[in-house]
């Protein structure tokens, strides 16, 4: 199944990466539009198959996927319009666009496309994005399915609507940065303790990579897995006391309310 992929940038370029990694398509099934030079040659020692040309690329393409900045998806939706077939997805990866927008930038039997909206994170790139999936238009179970099926290949995908779309966005395409933030506090508190940079580092990345298993194993609710480390008096409720007297949780709560606004 041939998947077209306009623009390739960190979005664009870690869902590349991450269809190719999964073995899941053949790399030169995956065709990248993009008008870096740079962004083809990257993509085309993977494997994929590259072009400047966005019509060109959608050619016999199941899937066609716009990853491009808001403000330039209306130029190249209908810019690939006349060449889009009533077979095809189109699914449109781009923070804010309405699917009404989009419906209205194509031809009048627009309202016939089989459009979603999606919202991955980078970390598609090594298969582990949480991916928001709303079907708009005249989409079947049959057509999210096969989109579903797409964006599982590199990573766990949720369906949802429209309306919850900028949470989403917030809670984990934003929320990667988010996450990153911590593992980058919590390093430099490492060096202050007296661990060398790069040692912090992996010491906390490995820590964090160690609390979500141990949920995704146990099912526990984070403040029930908490409980199990917190003895009495110990160092680890009184660092999380102090924390929240610094108002950590507040804050992230704060931060994503703000960032779905």
């Amino acid at each position: 199944m041939k998947i077209a992929i306009i623009g390739a940038g960190a979005m664009g370029g870690a869902l590349v990466e991450g269809f190719i990694k999964s073995d899941a398509y053949k790399a030169a099934d995956i065709c990248v539009s993009d008008p870096s030079q740079a962004v083809l040659e990257k993509f085309t020692a993977m494997g994929a198959s590259v072009t400047e040309d966005n019509t060109q690329a959608i050619a016999d393409a199941k899937v066609v996927m716009v990853v491009v900045k808001p403000w330039l998806v209306e130029n190249v939706i209908k810019g690939i319009a006349p060449a889009l077939s009533p077979m095809q997805n189109l699914v449109v990866v781009a923070a804010g666009v309405k699917s009404s927008d989009i419906l209205s930038w194509l031809p009048e039997d627009g309202k016939e496309a089989k459009l979603f909206l999606a919202i991955p994170n980078i970390a598609a790139a090594e298969g582990c994005s949480m991916t928001f999936l709303v079907p708009c238009g005249a989409t079947s179970s049959q057509d999210t399915k096969l989109i579903t099926d797409v964006f599982n290949t590199v990573g766990n995908t949720l369906i949802t609507d429209e309306k919850h779309l900028a949470a989403g966005t917030t809670l984990a395409s934003c929320g990667i940065a988010y996450a990153m933030r911590y593992i980058r506090a919590a390093s430099e508190g490492g060096v202050e303790l007296g661990f060398k940079a790069d040692d912090a580092k992996e010491i906390v990345m490995q820590t964090v990579l160690g609390a979500v298993k141990l949920l995704e194993a146990s099912g526990l609710h984070p403040e029930a897995a908490i409980d199990l480390v917190t003895t009495p008096g110990g160092v680890t409720i009184k660092g999380l006391n102090e924390m929240e007297h610094a108002g950590f949780t507040s804050a992230v709560i704060r931060g994503l309310k703000a960032g779905a606004k």
